[in-house]
């Protein structure tokens, strides 16, 4: 097995006395794990950082082997790993791909979104030009792995006007009329995740409660346990950031 491919550096673990098991997002071949050596000495430290993109070249004997890889830097994000939000946001990106996604299955639509994503990240001015990007990050891999939300018509009338929330059970939309008797019980729809475009502090808080809400239920087990916490510190911080704590 060979694979020559530009990467999205998601997660490092050490292993062994220099080296570390690093694992890659590509758009062809998905989520990759492989065995680099001297990944913590000072040339390498800072190129496997996450965020950054790499060309990657990895190589193994059979499909079921640990792949021994090498990097070279394409473009650094570690800059941005010196500012509290950006940091947490590309923290909490990276791990939740690297964590939610099973290896060597390509998830092109997550590859391009990821990358959008960083880039906004690294682009914009503050963290309310990202924040519609991370929630529609977040429901875009829900829905790849499976677990995607209905939000094209109601659950209970079928119909596709004033859609204002969404079932924490089902998943499913709900209009403004059919919500009213159950106030306090629903997740807010804002209006972005189904329109586009950008989104204001509020709205960027309840899209990304809406899918916060199902990735801890559905995709964040007890064994990743701390990678909610690193969506816990983002949320403390994009709070702050917004006023609200």
């Amino acid at each position: 097995m060979r694979i020559e491919a530009e990467a999205i550096v998601c997660a490092l673990r050490n292993h062994g006395e220099h080296g570390a098991i690093v694992r890659l997002m590509t758009a062809e071949h998905g989520l990759q794990a492989a065995y680099v050596r001297g990944a913590r000495g000072k040339r390498l430290r800072p190129v496997l950082m996450p965020g950054n993109q790499v060309e990657a070249t990895l190589s193994a004997r059979t499909e079921s082997q640990l792949a021994q890889g090498s990097v070279e830097l394409v473009h650094s994000r570690g800059p941005l790993l010196q500012e509290p939000l950006p940091a947490a946001a590309i923290d909490w990106t990276c791990a939740l791909t690297a964590t939610a996604l099973p290896e060597a299955q390509p998830y092109p639509r997550i590859y391009q979104a990821l990358d959008g994503l960083l880039s906004a990240i690294e682009a914009a001015p503050s963290a309310s030009g990202w924040g519609a990007a991370l929630v529609r990050y977040e429901l875009l891999l829900l829905a790849e792995l499976g677990f995607g939300l209905d939000l094209d018509k109601c659950a209970v009338s079928g119909g596709n006007d004033e859609l204002i929330a969404v079932s924490p059970r089902s998943g499913r939309a709900v209009s403004a009329a059919e919500a009213e008797p159950y106030t306090g019980k629903l997740l807010a729809l804002p209006r972005f995740i189904r329109e586009g475009g950008m989104a204001d502090w509020p709205e960027i808080l309840d899209g990304l409660a809406l899918s916060g809400h199902f990735m801890l239920r559905d995709v964040i087990t007890d064994r990743s346990a701390p990678v909610a916490e690193a969506r816990s510190r983002l949320l403390e911080r994009l709070r702050r950031a917004a006023g609200q704590a």
